[in-house]
């Protein structure tokens, strides 16, 4: 009897030396790719029009960069005139451009959503970042036909988030909030002909966080005729990276 249970006891520690601690198995696991976001996909197309209820559905997302989560007025504009990389407020970025950040590379990422809202947190956690006590900076190119006057940018956010037209602060909104369809509109504001740079910084602290944003006209209807893409054909304070 003591003959088998040594034998057995020898057998069983050769499997373990064989297959390894059971954490690399977890381990591994671990290390697999996510599945992709499944309302983002890669643009497929030099431009898009708005969809029809006049939501941009175009952007170019940076990698989230850790922040303290904080949400009043003054934490969100400390945090969004922070400098994190050079440029930050006028370089047009492309898909796949890296910045580095206090030591790690971050990556620029074209997405379309197929819905209203773009889902930031489908985007993180697709990628293994960070969803909470963060900040992602977005930005986009609004190509307008003829200069458009009077016309206001209208947004949502969960959570905080600032916004600039060509260089321009126009919205900001904060605390922990939901993103509610035109929960932000801009003062009247004039879109010039050709390319014109939208850009903000949204930031999270915890749970879901996702961001929706259109133009209205002066009579308050979607605007329309307008396309995005995600390069400048120039005229704008935009800077190639």
């Amino acid at each position: 009897m003591n003959f088998m249970r040594k034998s057995i006891t020898s057998v069983l520690f050769l499997l373990a030396m064989l297959i390894g601690p059971p954490h690399f198995s977890r381990g591994a696991q671990n290390d697999a790719p996510r599945p992709p976001a499944p309302t983002l996909v890669h643009p497929a197309t030099a431009s898009k029009a708005p969809n029809a209820d006049g939501f941009i559905q175009r952007w170019l997302i940076l990698e989230p960069i850790k922040n303290s989560g904080q949400l009043t007025d003054t934490a969100v504009q400390t945090a969004v005139k922070t400098e994190y990389f050079p440029n930050q407020l006028d370089v047009m970025p492309r898909d796949g451009n890296a910045v580095t950040v206090a030591g790690s590379e971050l990556h620029w990422h074209a997405v379309d959503t197929i819905n209203y809202n773009v889902n930031l947190y489908h985007f993180a956690y697709a990628l293994k970042q960070p969803t909470s006590n963060v900040l992602f900076w977005i930005v986009t190119v609004v190509n307008a036909p003829r200069d458009l006057n009077g016309v206001r940018l209208a947004i949502g956010s969960n959570a905080a988030s600032v916004w600039w037209v060509n260089g321009e602060q126009v919205i900001g909104i904060y605390n922990d909030r939901q993103a509610v369809v035109d929960d932000g509109v801009s003062k009247r504001l004039a879109l010039k002909k050709g390319s014109n740079i939208i850009r903000a910084a949204v930031i999270n602290a915890g749970g879901a966080t996702d961001f929706c944003a259109r133009f209205l006209g002066e009579d308050g209807n979607p605007v329309k005729g307008i396309t995005v893409s995600l390069e400048s054909s120039g005229g704008t304070n935009a800077k190639p990276q």
